[in-house]
């Protein structure tokens, strides 16, 4: 658990600083009978029950004035399976440390997100993706899940075994029990060519298309206030490892991307008709680049700079004109956006509550620098993302409610269905969950 997902005096706060809750008590629980145990116990005492990650979530998905658990000691490996291409790790452990301890095994995932602080168990049950033609998010590579439920039971669930709760619980937003350990399929590791360059906004939208077709993992960041985006095309490689240069990394990943950019957002903050003249030198201070490396060096980045964020998936044949018309209303808007737009997509997958479910998808997020008002920029945002049924990812910021997603999500019904069979007393309730699942 990082430092800042801490807060003093009982009280717990996100990475984003924007949810903080106060837990009638915390729990590590050091084994899943520990955990079933403190589920149990929190059912006689008549409290609710959360389990909480890395806090990287901007809802309030985790917080709980019940039982808090965290799962630090419920972290690493449980078991390498090379004949089945298979890894177990308990729920607590991050990504970052499950990518370097898989690639030292020669093993990888074959696709992740932009951040690996996250813990396994909190970006799946959020619905944690990257980008990827072929290839969907954390929570699709997924082959078994351990699952402690309300009555302290222990659900082992797979396509064979429990497959009803496994087409939930894979994204399962905490609210069908607590994930204690996740079987991921992996591959050898492999080289991925990440190929990033400056591309304008128009000319990407015309060859959108095109550009997703061709690239197994294409995505692409635009500067609000500029015509101007910064594009990246990942695809694996035959050819040998071409890393990024330790002080060129050095100066491109950390002092630009984090370093003069924390400042530039500082003084967007302080001065916020800067902000236009500042993302216009920003489109512009990241070069061309190639290199090649092992893929979470490639697929993830750090991310030092806080900001809150909204992101909505929409249906891929959508993505161009959702687009348009958010260029659209930031230039009319008098907004100042100091953050780019990051836009993705994911294949279609058959988990109930996936963004991606039943879909093709495409996803645009757009955030703010922490300590902006951003009330404005993402209500205007949604409006449009809605209008083309757009589904918000669980962990970033939206308004949706129950009413909203059983009209876009078709097997909301089934989702609803199977936590009242499994969590009937509402042991792992919360507002967030009161809210998007109804009560």
């Amino acid at each position: 658990m990082s430092s800042t997902a801490n807060g003093k005096n009982g009280t717990w706060r996100n990475w984003g600083g924007n949810v903080s809750a106060r837990p009638a008590r915390e729990v590590a629980p050091a084994s899943v009978e520990e955990l079933a145990a403190a589920v149990r116990r929190a059912a006689e005492d008549g409290l609710t029950v959360k389990a909480v990650g890395a806090g990287h979530s901007f809802t309030s998905i985790a917080a709980t004035d019940g039982v808090l658990i965290r799962p630090q000691l419920l972290t690493g490996i449980r078991d390498i399976d090379r004949e089945n291409m298979t890894v177990t790790v308990e729920a607590g452990t991050p990504l970052k440390r499950l990518n370097v301890a898989l690639a030292r095994e020669g093993l990888s995932l074959t696709n992740m997100g932009d951040i690996m602080e996250q813990t396994v168990s909190g970006a799946t049950s959020t619905g944690t993706h990257g980008t990827g033609r072929d290839s969907g998010s954390i929570a699709a590579q997924i082959k078994s899940l351990e699952l402690v439920t309300a009555d302290g039971s222990v659900l082992n669930c797979s396509e064979k075994e429990n497959p009803d709760v496994f087409a939930a619980a894979r994204i399962g937003l905490g609210a069908l029990g607590i994930v204690t350990a996740i079987t991921f399929a992996v591959e050898p590791v492999f080289l991925l060519t990440a190929r990033e360059e400056p591309m304008p906004f128009d000319k990407v939208l015309s060859d959108f298309d095109e550009l997703w077709a061709e690239n197994e993992h294409f995505e692409f960041y635009w500067f609000p206030h500029t015509g101007s985006t910064n594009t990246k095309r990942n695809n694996r490689s035959a050819g040998f490892e071409r890393p990024v240069p330790q002080l060129k990394s050095w100066i491109e990943d950390e002092f630009l991307s984090n370093g003069v950019f924390q400042v530039a957002n500082w003084v967007g903050r302080a001065v916020p008709a800067t902000i236009p003249a500042i993302a216009q030198i920003s489109s512009k201070a990241l070069s061309a680049r190639t290199y090649t490396d092992i893929p979470y060096k490639v697929f993830t980045s750090p991310r030092r700079v806080r900001f809150v964020e909204m992101e909505y998936a929409v249906p891929r044949a959508a993505v161009v004109g959702a687009l348009r018309e958010l260029k659209a209303m930031v230039d009319r808007s008098g907004l100042r956006v100091s953050f780019p737009v990051e836009v993705r997509t994911a294949p279609a997958d058959d988990i109930a509550l996936s963004t991606a479910s039943g879909r093709d998808s495409a996803y645009i997020a757009v955030h703010m620098f922490q300590g902006t008002p951003f009330q404005r920029y993402f209500t205007a945002a949604e409006r449009i993302f809605t209008a083309h049924e757009g589904r918000p990812h669980w962990g970033k910021i939206h308004t949706r409610d129950a009413e909203y997603f059983s009209r876009v999500y078709p097997r909301f019904g089934e989702f609803t269905a199977l936590r009242d069979r499994l969590d009937p007393d509402r042991r792992f309730q919360n507002d967030y969950l009161r809210r998007v699942l109804g009560a």
